[in-house]
């Protein structure tokens, strides 16, 4: 069962879409332009939020949503009956939506440069310090720097840089070109003859064994037997930040409990217990053929291939990718051996 605690309230800001103003989310106008507030108007997280502590504020927080008169557009408390500008019947009103978790604000910036007065604030701040102008959005993440230094850093120019990325991009094609020579490139071809074939074949057997498990997690296979589980059980909590419509958001820790089931058990499962190998000189591969109980079968089969040629670059190696393609090559017939660079056998063919 879930489980939830308030931590307390929080103020809340919201933007002004005329002028882009920050300003407290209690404030009904905007303090840069004087523009209502809409309805429509988004409650955003502060970056130096605080808990709030002061009782008179605290009420004004756990009044509810705001409603907004239907007769003037004014916003007025949750609590208030009638409208606080026409007298109108908030009735007719329309309140705020409330309830939304919202997202932690970002990081406040360093430092802000006053739009009217230039004077540097700390990048929460609704107003300037020194000339009381409400600091804008807008204004203050263009004019934030680390240290309010006026000096940019030294860029290279688009010449410099134009010649930077063509050289890096000269390096690169050079580099794949000489690893294309090297392991990719025919170099020549030269004739060989087939001077031995080498064969190695294994064969696995398998058998019905009890494997044990032990603090498996989730449910236990269907044909497990030996079964003991349990349930470990921990308290996940976090907290939320709740807009309440009003200009502030509660602050609410919420808790549930996940339970996993940890279980030990046996489940009879094909496992390999012996590899027969056999080997030969000659284009015929053969597999052993090893005799089972009732509870055994054979598994995955292998083969190994290799043919050796003589040729005036000395004797060089092949793997076939395939039986039938191994027993073409008969002990003194000839072939065209492609080679890298590096005399790396890349191609066979008659």
């Amino acid at each position: 069962m879930d489980k939830k605690e308030s931590k307390g309230f929080v103020q809340l800001e919201w933007v002004c879409p005329n002028c882009d103003g920050r300003n407290p989310g209690p404030i009904k106008s905007c303090q840069s332009c004087g523009a209502p507030q809409p309805d429509n108007v988004q409650f955003q997280r502060a970056a130096d939020e605080k808990l709030i502590t002061d009782e008179k504020i605290l009420g004004a927080a756990k009044a509810g949503a705001d409603i907004h008169c239907g007769f003037c557009g004014t916003r007025n408390s949750g609590s208030a009956a009638t409208c606080s500008q026409c007298g109108g019947d908030l009735k007719e009103g329309k309140a705020r939506a409330e309830g939304q978790a919202l997202q932690a604000a970002a990081p406040a910036l360093k430092a802000v440069a006053c739009a009217t007065c230039g004077a540097e604030n700390f990048g929460s701040a609704r107003v300037c310090k020194e000339c009381g102008a409400p600091m804008q959005r807008t204004a203050a993440a263009a004019a934030a720097t680390p240290e309010l230094s006026t000096k940019t850093p030294a860029q290279p120019s688009n010449g410099a840089t134009k010649k930077i990325s063509l050289g890096v991009f000269l390096i690169l094609i050079t580099a794949c070109v000489a690893l294309w020579y090297l392991f990719g490139a025919t170099s020549k071809s030269v004739e060989g003859t087939v001077l031995n074939a080498q064969w190695q074949t294994s064969v696995a057997v398998q058998e019905i064994q009890p494997m044990n498990y032990s603090n498996q997690s989730g449910n236990p296979p269907s044909d497990a037997y030996s079964l003991s589980c349990r349930d470990e059980t921990q308290e996940v909590c976090e907290d939320k930040t709740i807009d309440k419509g009003n200009g502030f958001a509660e602050v609410v820790k919420e808790c549930h409990t996940d339970t996993t089931q940890y279980c030990d058990y046996t489940v009879d499962e094909w496992n390999t217990i012996q590899t027969y190998t056999l080997d030969g000189e000659d284009n015929s591969p053969v597999y052993e053929s090893p005799s089972l109980t009732s509870n055994q079968r054979t598994g995955r089969t292998n083969e190994v291939l290799i043919v050796t040629f003589n040729t005036s670059d000395g004797q060089k190696t092949y793997s076939p990718g395939s039986v039938t393609e191994f027993q073409q090559f008969k002990i003194g017939s000839v072939w065209t051996i492609k080679l890298t660079a590096l005399g790396a056998v890349i191609g066979v063919e008659r």
